[in-house]
């Protein structure tokens, strides 16, 4: 595989519309790993009159016209994770972030993604227009573990080398099953709140209510 991350420092926290690595296919068919920004185009239906685009986070109704163009192989990838988190209650009343992964020592796994190259929009207004190349994953309705804190949905989670190869391979009408939760039992909460990182490797602060990944 093609390395086109670097010398890439540790991020031990990932939040929406920050670059983060993935795995995806190049042009001359080689697998290489790169980044992207994480968030796709929204539908332009749902874009503010600014034309500002926050993109799209993860991706549920893969029947609609609008990721239908992205499902093909040349445009899926592999988003790797540790750990992920989803919104669930704090003491407090409100919300805060539940952290899930395989185990304590949050082995590598990885989210079934898509991704598109050169994509030009303003995402921030601060930066203007820029073109740049995006990811997002796709989410299932949720396990018994996730679906206990967190009931609308979970990322779309690949385990095995064959489940991995089989996302990046095969045609639509045979991945589309891939897009379904894990069993239950198989993730465990491994931590709640706010991340606990090292001062040298801070991470900009996530967005509200915005799963993350670590």
């Amino acid at each position: 595989m093609r390395d086109g991350l670097g010398n890439l420092v540790p991020q031990p926290g990932i939040y929406p519309d920050y670059a983060a690595p993935i795995v995806r296919t190049g042009a001359d068919g080689v697998r290489e790993a790169a980044m992207a920004r994480w968030g796709m185009p929204s539908p332009r239906n749902l874009l503010p009159a600014s034309g500002r685009d926050p993109g799209v986070t993860n991706v549920r109704t893969t029947t609609s016209p609008h990721w239908r163009r992205w499902l093909g192989v040349e445009h899926r990838c592999l988003v790797p994770f540790s750990s992920f988190s989803e919104p669930g209650p704090a003491a407090s009343g409100k919300t805060e972030p539940w952290w899930f992964a395989f185990a304590e020592d949050r082995p590598l796994a990885f989210f079934a993604g898509i991704w598109v190259g050169g994509w030009t929009s303003v995402r921030k207004v601060k930066e203007g227009e820029v073109t740049a190349d995006h990811f997002a994953f796709l989410t299932s309705e949720p396990n018994a573990e996730v679906g206990a804190i967190h009931p609308k949905a979970m990322p779309v989670i690949l385990t095995t080398a064959e489940q991995l190869e089989f996302w990046m391979t095969a045609p639509w009408e045979e991945a589309k099953h891939m897009q379904r939760p894990l069993p239950d039992g198989v993730l465990t909460v491994v931590q709640r709140g706010g991340r606990q990182d090292p001062p040298e490797a801070a991470a900009p602060p996530p967005a509200p209510d915005q799963a993350s990944l670590l």
